[in-house]
């Protein structure tokens, strides 16, 4: 019998197993087609890097503030697709929220009122300096905590350093 290990490495590897055909496999699966058929591999790889790193962050946050953390998970996958997707990051956060939407209907991964919570957070992701909904929150500081994971020896932005800080004081750390 396999065991949980051996069931993803065999899904990663062939993107077959009944036992992984649950919504954020589901997901996981559409979005690695529209990542794999990015063209600029640098570009590639930042997607990959931000949103599977936003989607475990946003997991991890939203299972320390009792979220639902399966649709933390899937917003964080889905909050920047669209940037990445058309190349341009212009009113991204609006655009994501419509993209979003199309790819959760088209997929019938969630009910309405879980399509809209996921929209709204995509929505008023960008909008750091404001205070959103629980779950917009979650959102909102695991893409700051992303960013600031890549590489902790680059330069926080400016309009991410207050959530920062406040996030790192939430999880018991001192400074950054």
């Amino acid at each position: 019998m396999e065991n949980y290990f051996e069931k993803i490495q065999k899904y990663l590897h062939t993107g077959h197993a009944e036992e992984m055909d649950n919504r954020i496999e589901r997901l996981r699966k559409y979005i690695d087609e529209i990542l794999l058929n990015m063209k600029d591999t640098q570009e590639r790889r930042c997607g990959y890097l931000h949103l599977y790193g936003v989607s475990q962050t946003c997991a991890f946050i939203a299972l320390k503030r009792n979220q639902d953390v399966e649709l933390a998970t899937m917003v964080g996958m889905l909050h920047d697709l669209h940037s990445y997707k058309v190349m341009n990051t212009e009113n991204h956060a609006e655009h994501g929220a419509v993209l979003a939407r199309q790819i959760l209907e088209e997929l019938s991964l969630t009910t309405e009122k879980e399509t809209d919570l996921i929209c709204s957070a995509i929505r008023n992701h960008s909008s750091k300096a404001a205070t959103h909904s629980a779950f917009d929150e979650v959102l909102k500081d695991a893409d700051v905590l992303q960013h600031y994971l890549y590489n902790p020896l680059f330069t926080v932005m400016e309009q991410e350093k207050c959530r920062l800080q406040n996030l790192l004081t939430e999880f018991g750390i001192k400074r950054i």
